[in-house]
């Protein structure tokens, strides 16, 4: 009788630890949102989440260098967009200037003109975005050119940088995403000659023919305009393929995260109404099980004796 008593009092507080259990575990669910909260919540699945909180957070900080990348990307689009129209209008002050029958005072006024748009291609080469220096490669914390109208290209060049900063995808490629005033604006040869396509040279030289009133000297000129023409409108290419490939590899980014949050989700976060269903069945079972409890007569081991 002894032991038979004693069994049933073990079982009845099992059984209750278990309800007890059940319900702590609904009301964590409940107040968390978290299935899984802890390792000890669900053993088998930690690895598999955590895993998937390190591939969000790598994603995450591929959009974040994507994003930033694409500003200066755009920036610089709309820049060489700028430079290829500086370009356009010195054409036409060249073409006014080449004409046999234009006077030296004539041409002096065109000259005054070109001086502002050799000033404002240099302005752009020193174009920024939050600080940044976007033609200037590696060591965009400076810029690369400043007027000086002595020297032949009409500029010093200030450093000579390399673009060697790759922009990674989602899928781990990496591709380089901009280029240095050098290379758009002050085009050189392998042995550092400046060639027909550096704008600096074309626009100065226009300008120097122009204040001289050497006509063959403009035509020369005008000819070299167009080609740093052509040249400037391949950079712009460049820049709007850039565009193209980010914004994809953005879009990507994107949607890689849905799923990926939506997998942490499924594995992670709690059924809110189920866990509620769940705590309140507990609480009523617990209550059920004490209530009954508590109907059990309370006779000693004498009174049954006797």
């Amino acid at each position: 009788m002894i032991r038979s008593l004693r069994a049933n009092a073990e079982r009845f507080l099992a059984d209750l630890e278990r309800i007890q259990r059940r319900g702590e575990k609904a009301e964590r669910e409940v107040s968390s949102g978290l299935r899984v909260a802890t390792g000890s919540d669900a053993p088998d699945e930690i690895g598999s989440i955590l895993q998937l909180r390190a591939d969000i957070q790598r994603q995450e900080q591929i959009h974040t260098n994507l994003v930033r990348v694409q500003s200066e990307v755009n920036s610089a689009e709309k820049t060489v967009q700028l430079a290829v129209a500086t370009i356009e209008r010195a054409i036409v002050l060249a073409s006014q200037g080449a004409g046999t029958t234009v006077t030296a005072g004539q041409r002096t006024n065109l000259a005054v003109e070109v001086r502002g748009l050799h000033e404002q291609m240099v302005g752009l080469s020193r174009s920024t975005v939050a600080g940044r220096f976007i033609f200037s490669g590696d060591l965009d914390q400076q810029p690369a050119y400043a007027l000086n109208t002595a020297n032949a290209n009409g500029v010093d060049r200030l450093i000579t940088p390399a673009a060697t900063r790759r922009v990674e995808e989602a899928n781990g490629i990496t591709f380089l995403a901009n280029r240095t005033a050098q290379e758009i604006f002050d085009h050189r040869d392998a042995l550092d000659a400046m060639t027909t396509n550096n704008a600096f040279w074309g626009l100065n030289s226009l300008r120097v023919a122009l204040e001289a009133n050497d006509q063959p000297g403009v035509e020369t000129a005008l000819n070299n305009l167009r080609v740093v023409h052509n040249h400037l409108n391949t950079q712009l290419a460049f820049y709007g393929g850039t565009q193209t490939r980010l914004a994809g590899a953005v879009q990507q980014i994107d949607k890689n995260n849905i799923q990926l949050k939506g997998d942490l989700a499924a594995r992670q976060e709690a059924d809110v109404v189920a866990a509620s269903l769940a705590l309140n069945e507990s609480q009523t079972q617990l209550e059920a099980a004490m209530s009954a409890r508590a109907r059990l007569p309370r006779r000693s081991l004498f009174e049954y004796l006797g």
